[in-house]
């Protein structure tokens, strides 16, 4: 595997496993996410599966979703779910 950089061909990223959320829309567009071998997370656009991917350290994946947990990025979903 090449150096692990920003922007680089997800393709690149050799045999990680992309996942998507279960509220992902009726077409199948979302954003994927998939764990890499260093511990670190992959993130790219499902419209384009060979375009670049986004590379985060487990840090920065964990603030991130602690964020989302705690509403900090509502304001940015066109549609707030209700449980």
């Amino acid at each position: 595997m090449d150096q692990l950089r920003n922007g680089m061909p997800a393709t690149l990223l050799g045999e990680v496993v992309w996942r998507k959320s279960r509220f992902s829309n009726p077409s199948g567009n979302c954003v994927e996410l998939a764990q890499l071998p260093c511990g670190g997370v992959a993130v790219r656009n499902s419209r384009d599966p060979e375009g670049p991917a986004l590379v985060y350290a487990h840090g920065e994946i964990d603030a991130f979703i602690r964020g989302v947990k705690n509403g900090e990025f509502d304001d940015l979903a066109r549609v707030i779910l209700e449980e």
